[in-house]
This record gives structure tokens, sequence and C-alpha cells, in this order.
């Protein structure tokens, strides 16, 4: 079968950073769906892995933590889906990925397609709802108010793939006022298109930006992005007894300006449940089928921005340039192998 992967870590304008490659198809076994994968879309933590990951010799690694596509087999302990079934899902961070052909994933972390959408619209959602979904939901708890804080989420990067669907969910699922960043005029559109009450420029003190809008100071801060960047801003800005969620790497994280306010802290990091196999890991899938639902009618819509064509290693390779470039919006689609 056809896959894009790479053997050693490359800058991208490498050739060799992403090649077309053929690998023997894969066998479905315990609670697997072999998935015939007919989109995919690009996540920095695609960037992240090929930066940082070697292969052992010989070996290809192939990345893809969103697909969209039909089970075409089943291993002999699945039971929630059938051959023809079309399905979205975001995979896990120690299998191969779905930048092939044909894919293996765990049943329990996949959901039905939703059947408003494109197979590449369906596939920019899975990775980014699944985080933003349980940043907000189980980390921040954002349905129990802060005491005395604005009812208000500011949301770090919300033009971002996370913070795309993060406003959504935000506005649409909750009574928060939404507040996004975003430093450009077309991404500033694209988070105010998405439902933000206010938006205000990262580029500039976040303090002083969220103080101006005289709402308050907000009891829910998460941040997508460039959290080292407005570490001190955010302990400044965010209420007493707040609570702080982040996704990125930051170099380094004080957390001691965030005592004098009693605000906790909350990593997400969506492929948790699967790489430990936890014991809830079948939320992921529900969480996905509850997405589906909500955008079947008409609550959310997919985050898809622009499509980079055919799933090829040039035009994956032209995906991680534009996402290591910090100018994307939205998620980048890729859809159907070339011929």
């Amino acid at each position: 079968m056809r896959a894009i992967g790479f053997q050693s870590p490359l800058p991208i304008a490498e050739p060799s950073a992403l090649v077309d490659i053929e690998l023997p198809e894969p066998s479905p076994a315990g609670r697997d769906l072999l998935v015939e994968v007919r989109a995919i879309s690009v996540n920095p933590v695609d960037t992240k892995v090929r930066r940082s990951f070697t292969p052992a010799a010989g070996d290809w690694r192939v990345l893809g933590y969103d697909a969209a596509g039909v089970v075409v087999a089943t291993g002999p302990d699945a039971t929630l889906f059938r051959p023809g079934d079309e399905v979205f899902y975001a995979g896990a961070l120690e299998r191969q990925g779905a930048n092939a052909e044909r894919h293996l994933v765990d049943e329990r972390i996949v959901g039905r397609k939703p059947a408003s959408l494109s197979f590449a619209e369906a596939a920019a959602l899975p990775l980014t709802t699944i985080t933003a979904w349980e940043a907000m939901f189980d980390r921040l708890d954002v349905a129990k108010p802060v005491p005395g804080a604005a009812p208000a989420i500011l949301i770090i990067g919300g033009a971002g793939g996370v913070g795309s669907i993060a406003t959504q969910l935000a506005r649409t699922l909750t009574g928060l006022t939404v507040i996004a960043t975003a430093s450009r005029p077309e991404t500033q559109d694209w988070v105010r298109g998405l439902g933000a009450h206010h938006v205000v420029d990262h580029s500039k003190p976040l303090a002083a930006e969220v103080a101006a809008l005289g709402i308050g100071a907000p009891g829910f801060v998460f941040s997508t992005t460039n959290t080292g960047d407005h570490l001190a801003e955010i302990a400044q800005l965010i209420a007493p007894q707040g609570r702080f969620a982040l996704i990125d790497d930051p170099a380094a994280l004080d957390a001691m300006p965030f005592k004098r306010k009693s605000v906790s802290i909350h990593w997400e990091f969506m492929f948790t449940r699967s790489m430990f196999g936890t014991a809830d890991i079948a939320a992921q899938g529900e969480l996905l089928n509850e997405a589906a639902r909500l955008v079947d009618e008409g609550t959310l819509r997919t985050t898809a921005a622009e499509s980079f064509g055919a799933i090829t290693a040039d035009n994956l390779r032209r995906a991680h340039a534009l996402i290591e470039s910090g100018k994307a919006k939205g998620k980048i689609v890729l859809e159907s192998f070339s011929a």
C-alpha cells in the first residue's frame, strides 16, 4: 500500500524529510479497525514527531493523527463498527499514523463521520475537537463557575486548529463570554466568524488587552500556543481561584506566580487515554460521536481552512512547512492518494 514516511528527523526543506513509500497492508487484531483512509489533516504534533523521532535502522515512521475513511475490516473483538462504516478519528501516538492508504486504529477512539461533511471536512476535526473538549470540560470544568470571576474564557491562539474548535465549543455549549486571541486581520476575522465575542491581539500585552474589554478578570484561560511567551500575562489577568489549561510545550513553566491567586494549572494531552489504555478510553469515541451529532445539527462546523490536494509527500511537506511557519489558520486537509 502507498504511504508517506521518514527514516530520520530532518528539516522540512529536505526532500527526504517525508517521502512516498510502499508498505505491507496491516491486518486488524483485537479491537482494531482497518480503515481505508480517504482524507487526513495535519497537526503541530506531526511536525514535532518528524523533527524529533528516529526510527530503528531501516524502519519507516508514518505520521498522521487525523483521518476520515471507510472501515474495510475489523479485528475479532471489535463490536462497534462494520465494514462499510464511514468513520473519523485521531489515532494513537505510539502506533503508525494515518498517512497511508490503510490504517489500523482501536475502535474505542473512533467516531462515526458526520453525515453532512465530506471526508476532508471531517478529517479536520478529531484531534482538535478531542483536545479542546477534554481541556474545557474535563480539565477546566468550565461548567463550574469561579466565584467572583467574570464568566469568561480567554483562548490564546484562537485561529489555530485547537483554538478554532475551542472557540465554537465555548460559544455554543457554555454561557461563557469567549475572548479569543489573533494578531492578523484575516485570523481576527476567522475567529469572529467562529463565534468569539471579543478578539484581542496576542502580539500585545494580554493583561492590558483583556482589561480594556471592561468585563473583569476571566475565570478560565486556555492557552494553545506560545504559552511561555504569555505566562506572566496570564498570571496577571486570570481571576483569583481561576483555572488555566495549556497544551503546548513551553521551555519552562514557572508556576509560582499563580500561587497567590490559588490558580489551578491543567495539562491536556489528548493521546493520554490511548497511550495508557485508561479505563475510560472509550470516552473519546463517544465524544467524537457527540461532536458528529452537533455538526449534523448545525451547532458546530468544520475547521478545514485550506486543501493541499492529494495525499503525497510533496503536499505533506508543504503542509508541514506552513504549520511550522506559525501562519496557518484552522486546519490543512489532504484528500485521497494520487493515482
